[in-house]
């Protein structure tokens, strides 16, 4: 990449308990180890809540897969050893386990919004997934939030203020809107320098295409 040219934006409209965000996320930077020096990138998150409506305690993961898509016992075991599979040859850690609850993930998303501002996103985002996905915790509970922020390299103590006061709820409120006003309804959604939508967890060798189509077209 020239030294002069400008890093290229990646936005992902994303959510923290979605596992094919965190794999997908994963494929797209394995793409970027291909692509090495021919590109640099700008990744900025964005929020996607996959249950908005969730209530506080939240809900036991395969009854709420039973009652969103009508899945059954068989098959929401079946999808958990698929998703762990793949997880696994990603390098990504999934701990599924009986009882295992869904939570809402609006307070995550404000907090990521603030990790933005402090240059943390991405670090916080991985550290939410873990969070979720591996350390099998709460991404509602502000507790759990603050030390995910600590693990991040975030102040925890700016982080409970941050879930305490909610000065970005309206922000991320907004954003979820626009997001949702330009088609996104399903993550992950990775927007390559504005013009180029690649949908879901692809594999590698699709990010590495378009990204160099857009190369050859910049230096066109």
């Amino acid at each position: 990449m020239s030294a002069a040219m400008t890093p290229l934006r990646i936005d992902i409209v994303s959510d923290v308990v979605c596992p094919w965000c965190i794999i997908g996320f994963t494929q797209l930077q394995r793409a970027l180890t291909q692509l090495g020096d021919e590109v640099e990138v700008d990744l900025h998150w964005h929020p996607f809540e996959l249950n908005p409506q969730m209530p506080a305690e939240g809900q036991e993961l395969r009854e709420h897969l039973a009652q969103k898509y009508g899945t059954s016992v068989a098959q929401s075991q079946a999808a958990r050893a698929r998703l762990t599979q793949i997880a696994e040859s990603l390098g990504v850690e999934f701990r599924f386990y009986e009882g295992m609850r869904m939570h809402n993930t609006f307070r995550a998303h404000q907090l990521l919004h603030w990790a933005g501002e402090q240059g943390k996103q991405t670090e916080l985002e991985l550290a939410l997934f873990e969070t979720n996905f591996s350390r099998g915790e709460n991404v509602d509970d502000p507790e759990v939030l603050a030390a995910a922020a600590g693990r991040a390299g975030l102040d925890e103590d700016g982080a409970r203020a941050v879930l305490q006061d909610g000065p970005y709820a309206d922000t991320v409120r907004e954003e979820q809107r626009f997001w949702l006003s330009k088609g996104i309804h399903a993550v992950p959604s990775f927007i390559l320098d504005g013009r180029y939508l690649i949908p879901g967890a692809q594999d590698p060798e699709v990010f590495v295409a378009a990204l160099r189509r857009l190369l050859d077209e910049k230096a066109a």
